[in-house]
């Protein structure tokens, strides 16, 4: 039950609410983010593929994305599941998904290209079939604008608490369970990736009641920027960990405008939702989610595909002296399987705490068809600038993820050429999509008092 409701589908929520809802975040983080940081060095350094390979495969899983996400969006929106028409699929899709994952990381058949193939697009189509509703489920838990910010800054609050578990965790983890000695360099370096969250991720309503939404973006994308040219110019300076003090505040500088801007880009897509609702009638939170999908994986497509084309382009070899992050493989399957598995303890905790309330009737759900994808799209405006800007973000958090572990993986053993390739995955590439992602939210038109002021009317009629 909620705790306030001040009309019709305002609803305010108890703390364990909203703990439970973004739980399931904390939970997708746990299972999605290890892979992201770390499958590709798993795949290059202990799988054995070879990097132009491992590309390939992370772009053809993005293009299989792009084609199931659709497919996915029109079918949660057209049916209705006994246990929630989006909570549902926290289980059903939990329990397949956690196997998966898990079997992404096991060598048994190594170094066998289509094993990982299978594995890696297996466990993609299922990451969809959750987060898809879950992104809309965000969105059916009440229409308070002020309520789907908190919802928001709780989700990401969370999502970063799995994002640091698995950047500073998953090397520690590892280390434990081979019985080498702890990276605690590298750990501290990738868990500032998140760090930064549990400071600024609470302040984000305030920050936004202060300098506004667009400006908001502004501010702290350019703080990212600065962050990125900081650990270029360091970098350069002679070896990484001649200069670890001064990469750890680049880092957590870089890493907080990150978190920040792309943390809030979440909040964004309840109001495009509610435009679409408001200019044609229907609440098609599944297609939404389903388009915002499309583009995140697009986004993490280019980002997937750009570091392992730089590497081979600049002659990376796995080597074996590097010794910061160790090499068995049956310590990767157990750190894996750890984190999994309490992923989908939490996917469960978050299906017991969240329930719809703004959803479309049976009646609504039976005009829905994947048509509904490109005629939302042509027609709300808000939605494609939020789009382009999932794009460019998550292209810069996906090629800036993947590249973290090299950068601290003995870089000074790389050939200067590699070395150089590691350094624009780093710092240049990210920076120049994040200017982009800078001037595609200045376009973005949808203030606090429209949406409010939508809402309202949506509610009167």
């Amino acid at each position: 039950m909620s705790k306030e409701e001040s009309s019709a589908g305002f609803y305010r929520l108890s703390w364990l609410q909203r703990i439970g809802f973004g739980s399931g975040d904390l939970a997708q983080n746990l299972i999605y983010q290890t892979i992201c940081m770390y499958l590709l060095f798993f795949y290059t350094d202990i799988y054995g593929l070879d990097p132009g390979a491992a590309a390939t495969m992370f772009l053809v899983v993005r293009i299989v994305d792009v084609l199931w996400d659709p497919l996915v969006g029109t079918f949660v929106d057209k049916h209705n599941p006994r246990w929630g028409k989006y909570r549902s699929y926290l289980v059903l899709g939990g329990i397949p998904l956690t196997g998966l994952a898990i079997l992404c990381f096991w060598d048994g058949f190594s170094p066998s290209l289509l094993y990982a193939y299978v594995t890696y697009v297996g466990m993609s189509m299922l990451y969809t079939l959750i987060n898809v509703p879950y992104g809309a489920l965000n969105s059916s838990l009440t229409r308070d604008t002020d309520e789907i910010t908190i919802l928001t800054s709780t989700r990401m609050f969370m999502a970063n608490v799995g994002g640091l578990a698995v950047s500073a965790g998953v090397p520690i983890l590892v280390a434990v369970l081979a019985a080498q000695k702890l990276p605690l360099e590298m750990a501290l370096f990738m868990g500032l990736g998140s760090l930064p969250s549990f400071i600024f991720m609470p302040l984000v309503p305030a920050i936004k009641r202060r300098v506004g939404k667009k400006n908001m973006f502004y501010i702290f994308l350019s703080v990212a920027i600065v962050g990125m040219a900081m650990l270029y110019v360091i970098s350069k300076m002679g070896t990484v960990k001649d200069h670890m003090t001064m990469v750890y505040v680049a880092q957590f500088i870089k890493s907080t405008g990150v978190i920040v801007a792309t943390g809030y880009m979440w909040a964004l897509i309840p109001e495009v939702i509610s435009y679409g609702e408001y200019t044609t009638g229907r609440r098609i939170a599944g297609i939404v989610n389903a388009l915002t999908g499309i583009f995140f994986k697009a986004g993490m497509a280019l980002g997937g595909v750009i570091p392992g084309l730089v590497l081979a382009h600049t002659h990376y070899v796995a080597s074996e002296q590097a010794n910061t992050l160790p090499k068995d493989s049956h310590a990767w399957f157990l750190a894996m399987l750890i984190f999994a598995l309490t992923g989908l303890v939490l996917l469960i905790f978050c299906f017991t705490q969240t329930r719809e309330r703004v959803v479309m009737s049976e009646e609504e759900t039976k005009n829905v068809r994947i048509s509904d994808l490109l005629t939302e799209f042509l027609r709300n405006r808000p939605l494609r600038v939020i789009a382009l800007f999932f794009v460019t973000a998550f292209a810069m958090m996906s090629v800036g993820n993947a590249a973290g572990a090299y950068f601290m993986n003995d870089l000074q053993l790389q050939t200067p050429e590699a070395q150089e390739g590691i350094r624009w995955l780093v710092c240049v590439i990210p920076a120049m999509l994040l200017l982009v992602a800078m001037f595609i939210i200045s376009k973005y038109e949808l203030d606090d008092a429209t949406i409010d002021r939508i809402n309202k009317e949506i509610e009167m009629r």
